[in-house]
């Protein structure tokens, strides 16, 4: 390893870009199967119950509505996140790979979070009805 620098392949890359290529494929297809669920225009004589934000929010709609104070700690996993370059593994890393074994915390810790926010993404927006109150149909 020479300055800083961590040996790769052209492999790796390639991998890498076909994966945002298929990604973006993939959902490029889904996209007239699931339209945007987007409302009426706003109409200040009728307010709906109950109103949601968009969909990529309802998360962040969801841990807020348990109680106010609950926005400080989505604010310390948004610094973790912004702050996980810079975490360092615990020993060298000498070629670049897929969920590297120096980085399982990391990388655990990430898919975790990623499947909470998922849950309480379906939680509000098929199982939240009048008033905010958990409904068992969506």
């Amino acid at each position: 390893m020479k300055n800083g620098l961590i040996k790769s392949s052209p492999r790796f890359f390639r991998m890498i870009g076909i994966s945002a290529i298929s990604a973006f494929g993939l959902i490029l297809f889904l996209t007239p199967f699931f339209p945007a669920p987007l409302q009426e225009g706003a109409n200040p004589a009728i307010t709906p119950n109950p109103v949601k934000s968009a969909w990529f929010l309802l998360w962040i709609q969801e841990v807020v509505s348990w109680s106010s104070r609950m926005i400080y700690p989505l604010i310390c996993l948004a610094l973790i996140f912004a702050a996980l370059p810079w975490i360092k593994p615990d020993r060298r890393i000498f070629r670049a790979r897929w969920f590297p074994r120096e980085q399982i915390a990391v990388n655990m810790l990430t898919l975790i979070i990623s499947a909470v926010i998922v849950a309480l993404t379906i939680t509000a927006m098929f199982f939240r009805g009048r008033d905010w109150l958990l409904t068992l149909s969506p």
